[in-house]
């Protein structure tokens, strides 16, 4: 670690004798404004730039560099001679009639950035049209780096996993502010509509002490489309052969030149009954949900003001159980087994920055939201119901150190947490509050080493007083690579009813083993994530691709460990021994030729933990995973945005460790490993014009599934009643179909 920080020392002063290139870039016309955020980098190579709030850039600069190419969305690519390291100013001419959809379409709509300290995977909106993703947690079937599952075979939730770990292991932020904790971690991800998505950056390892101290696995941001960018109308129509029905609709008005909102609404429902497998339960629940959201920006280029504000409404109703399950009738009997979830969710978030125009590299940022979350339901006879009032807000701080290399990132944040919930005929309550301070520092020589270091302090209320620290660092020996190393600390209160529901669709009782700690009785969870990585670009038959690995180690020094090894309970305890989830993964991405892209990647997982019975593989966690995706898109002609674009994305699963049931009679005893799992996802999409698009699809299309998720399904009130055995799809195929309008 002395040599780490010598390094940290030695290497910025060392490279501060490159010699760098400087200049502005500006839209021709009579006022000449500047361009901020115009694309500069030297030909055939990875070293480049953006222009700041002025236009203005430095990049680094070696004699062999001789073409200078300058983009920007909306303006002509030049390609500038550069033979000194003279300051340049350029003025970028407007294309007109450009077509949008043709230079979105030469993108890579998923990439991994070869200049950024993280390993940070950025989605575009064009990525998330793939597949039917029609909130969040459907969003990452054509992704390799999540891993997407149902979380029983009773409330069709799906939920994630990254390097090995469930989602609460994961800060899931929408515009950088927490959003999916706490009471949402369950349900939360499906609250978020893909078409309001309008890019998804997925950051493995620990993340930035900017955003708290909660992430361990990673981070997961969505970014909300914008009314000032966004379409002035868009209308998304989606049904399914299961007959499930979603609308989609945006209205953006421009107020003035400074202030623009949207008008966000999203309404989905699915009534109809279905039990292929025939075990007398519904395959997928009965479902409603009604979303709205009103967005509000203002833009003040000249005086470097930018703010946005949301109010957001939901209202979500699930019913699931026996198919025969009437809950006018049977809600509370033991004649058939159904379960109800209604959610109410409000929201109102606030972000406000400004950009000093004499200084663009300073900046002040302030966010604040409020949520308050009530889920009301029931399991059979258990009844689960939670109340969340939250408040966050985090006052940032951006500088440099002597130049543009050098930046720093400074702030304070609050957060508080009122939790109130019934499970069963227990009652808890607790109000967490926490106060937190932190420092970054970005070393950026874009040329060769990147590295972000940063601490952050924090007083808990209940956790007491701690220090987060997180290490990022990137080095490019040659051009089109990227070695990346990350070190940091993750530390989090576990709410474990609320991120375990699906216990209670089973016969288990629940056990707390107390500890005498601050939450439930148990101590909080404390783990370190190591992470290295290396991206190498390569062109292949005049082609381009690239390949990635990575390897990281999750080790928790404590863990509220979830043991369903005893099939009559859950236990809950801390820790006592090692614990560590290592995942390591390869992926690829090449063009063999135009418009037509293959990715490729293969996972391996090695999760384990010390429970009471001895160190286990964690149960419904392969250690393979295979993945494969094609995509390709028909030519468009020039002056047309008519066009055809197909999808494919297959995944192999291997076989994955089952929960004990060596205690049940004989006939509810499962294998000690399931079966491997294969799925294969189709779409394809006509574009007609800049306006309009229908797509047709199919999810699981092989119509695997797992004919008995359930056990003992015939008896949901007996003592071996059990739902949460699934390893796969437990509905087999679907078809869809769907249309896009929008006006630009």
């Amino acid at each position: 670690m002395k040599n780490l920080f010598l390094l940290l020392l030695i290497l910025p002063t060392v490279l501060l004798a490159q010699s760098k290139l400087t200049g502005q870039i500006l839209e021709d016309n009579a006022d000449n404004f500047p361009l901020p955020g115009a694309n500069v980098y030297w030909l055939n190579t990875e070293v480049g730039t953006v222009t700041d709030f002025d236009g203005n850039f430095t990049i680094p600069y070696k004699s062999d560099y001789k073409k200078l190419v300058v983009s920007f969305v909306g303006f002509k690519t030049d390609t500038l001679n550069v033979s000194s390291a003279k300051f340049i100013k350029h003025n970028l001419k407007p294309t007109s009639g450009l077509d949008e959809v043709v230079v979105s379409a030469r993108k890579k709509t998923s990439s991994v950035s070869y200049f950024k300290a993280e390993n940070t995977l950025f989605v575009s909106s064009e990525e998330l049209l793939k597949a039917a993703c029609c909130n969040l947690s459907e969003s990452f079937e054509t992704n390799p780096s999540i891993d997407v599952n149902f979380a029983d075979a009773v409330s069709g939730t799906k939920q994630i996993k990254m390097l090995g770990l469930t989602s609460p292991y994961i800060l899931i932020a929408t515009e950088n502010i927490p959003t999916v904790r706490g009471a949402s971690q369950a349900y939360g991800m499906s609250f978020i509509p893909g078409t309001w998505v309008e890019s998804i950056q997925i950051t493995k390892g620990a993340g930035s002490v900017v955003n708290g101290y909660e992430s361990i696995a990673g981070q997961i941001n969505a970014e909300l489309v914008k009314p000032f960018t966004d379409n002035k109308f868009f209308l998304n129509l989606f049904a399914a052969g299961s007959e499930r029905v979603e609308l989609n609709t945006h209205f953006n008005t421009k107020i003035s030149d400074k202030w623009s909102t949207g008008l966000y609404l999203h309404g989905n429902t699915h009534q109809q009954k279905h039990d292929v497998n025939t075990d007398g339960f519904l395959d997928m629940p009965l479902y409603n949900q009604f979303n709205i959201m009103n967005r509000w920006q203002y833009v003040n280029s000249e005086k470097g003001f930018v703010s946005f504000f949301n109010v957001n409404y939901l209202k979500d109703e699930k019913q699931s159980g026996q198919v025969n399950f009437d809950p006018n009738k049977h809600k509370g009997t033991t004649v058939f087994w159904g379960s109800e979830i209604n959610t109410d969710r409000f929201s109102a978030s606030t972000k406000l920055g400004y950009v000093n125009p004499e200084l663009p590299w300073r900046s002040i940022g302030f966010q604040t939201a409020y949520s308050y979350h009530n889920q009301d339901s029931y399991f059979g006879l258990n009844t689960y119901n939670i109340e969340q009032q939250s408040l966050y807000s985090n006052l940032i701080y951006n500088s440099i150190i002597s130049d543009s290399r050098h930046k720093i990132k400074t702030g304070l944040s609050y957060t508080f947490d009122a939790y109130k919930e019934t499970v069963t005929s227990d009652f808890y309550s607790r109000n967490e509050y926490d106060f937190g301070g932190f420092f970054e520092y970005a070393f950026n020589n874009l040329d060769k080493l990147n590295i972000t270091a940063g601490i952050r302090v924090d007083y808990n209320n209940l956790l007491g007083t701690f220090i987060t620290p997180r290490l990022h660092a990137k080095y490019s020996p040659w051009e089109k690579s990227a070695f990346r190393l990350s070190v940091g600390r993750g530390k989090r209160s576990a709410n474990i009813f609320a991120e375990n529901q699906n216990m209670f669709s089973s016969s288990r009782t629940i056990s707390i083993a107390n500890s005498n700690g601050s939450i439930y009785g148990l101590d909080p969870e404390i783990a370190w994530n190591y992470g290295v990585s290396y991206l190498q670009g390569f062109n292949l038959f005049g082609r381009k691709g690239d390949i990635a690995l990575d390897y990281y180690i999750t080790n928790f020094k404590n863990q509220v460990v979830v043991d369903y090894e005893n099939p009559q309970e859950v236990n809950f305890y801390n820790l006592e021994g090692e614990s560590y989830a290592k995942s390591f993964q390869i992926e690829t991405s090449y063009s063999p030729f135009t418009h037509f892209n293959l990715k490729l990647a293969y996972k391996n997982y090695n999760v384990k933990t010390d429970y009471k019975s001895g160190q286990l593989e964690k149960a419904l966690t392969p250690k393979h995973r295979f993945f494969a995706n094609v995509s390709f898109e028909t030519h468009k002609e020039e002056g047309s945005a008519k066009q055809w674009k197909f999808d494919a994305t297959y995944n192999w699963i291997g076989k994955q460790r089952f929960y004990s049931t060596k205690t049940n009679p004989v006939e509810f005893q499962l294998p000690e490993y399931s079966p491997t799992v294969e799925t294969l996802n189709m779409q394809v999409t006509k574009v007609f014009s800049h306006s309009f698009e229908v797509y047709l699809g199919g999810e699981n299309i092989t119509n695997v599934r797992q004919n008995k998720p359930i056990l003992d399904a015939e008896n949901p009130f007996g003592s071996n009643f059990d739902s949460n055995f699934v390893y796969g799809p437990v509905f087999g195929s679907n078809y869809y179909a769907g249309l896009r309008y929008k006006i630009k």
